[in-house]
């Protein structure tokens, strides 16, 4: 009969979908009891454990429903190998404030310099804050669209896209689009247009994006959309994957010892 609050305080913990309370309830009563700490906070401490556990675990969710690559933030990223980029802006975003006045983001530069960690992190940080995030390549998203279209699911798709309070469009103009998927593409960016935010990364300056979409019409609409509220990040410089594969080429030990002979050295006589 001992027994039976126990298990009724434990069913109605689980009804109630409170399963910090229910695993840690015990402990942190023996806990404040040796330090006289009174019901009132007991149950405070409690519902601080509660909210701190749910929210690690609505980040989480978050982060797996995003569909990040990799898991990023601006803590790894070097700022010092990128002396274009405004870091004071990046770190500025990173406040996540900008996805409630629906402003973009557009980063831009050549290949390696970080715009995709820059693009994660920004949406690592937006997870954070309890934001809805999607992240996709562009050739990625085209080609979802396109399969959507042809399997007539492309209204359920577009409503699932435009929903995210931060959608994420990675690598605009590494891989040249059909005009069907330039325009299916365009009303992305058109049903999203101060309804949502839009991070797009691309190596190609804004004056080359005609190529991308084939058409001067729709990129001129499509600019004069993404650029009307906008942060610009310039992250033009040397490629900072290809100094991080020199720093580990140079920090290899060459185990050759003098007289050693390698693959294709002609023995000495």
């Amino acid at each position: 009969m001992t027994d039976t609050p126990q298990l009724l305080l434990a069913h109605h913990l689980k009804a109630l979908k409170l399963p910090t309370f229910l695993r840690e309830h015990d402990k942190l009563a023996r806990q404040c009891a040796a330090e006289g700490v009174d019901h009132t906070r007991y149950l405070l401490r409690l519902a601080e454990l509660e909210l701190i556990e749910r929210e690690r675990r609505m980040v989480e969710r978050r982060i797996k429903e995003a569909r990040f690559p990799t898991v990023k933030s601006l803590d790894s990223f070097d700022f010092l190998a990128l002396p274009s980029l405004n870091k004071a802006l990046v770190l500025e975003l990173a406040r996540s404030e900008y996805v409630a006045r629906r402003e973009n983001i557009i980063a831009v530069g050549n290949s390696g310099t970080g715009k995709t960690h820059i693009a994660l992190a920004l949406g690592l940080a937006a997870c954070q804050k309890g934001l809805s995030v999607g992240f996709i390549t562009a050739a990625a998203l085209v080609h979802e669209l396109i399969e959507a279209r042809d399997e007539k699911r492309l209204l359920r798709l577009q409503r699932q896209v435009a929903g995210y309070k931060l959608l994420i469009i990675d690598e605009l103009g590494y891989v040249p689009l059909s005009q069907t998927g330039a325009e299916l593409l365009f009303e992305v960016f058109s049903q999203r247009y101060e309804r949502g935010s839009t991070i797009v990364t691309s190596n190609l300056p804004f004056d080359e994006w005609t190529g991308v979409f084939a058409s001067e019409r729709l990129t001129g609409v499509l600019l004069d959309r993404l650029t009307h509220h906008v942060h610009i990040l310039e992250m033009n410089g040397d490629s900072y994957r290809l100094k991080q594969s020199k720093r580990r080429s140079r920090s290899i030990p060459d185990d050759t010892q003098p007289g050693d002979t390698q693959p294709g050295d002609t023995p000495p006589a």
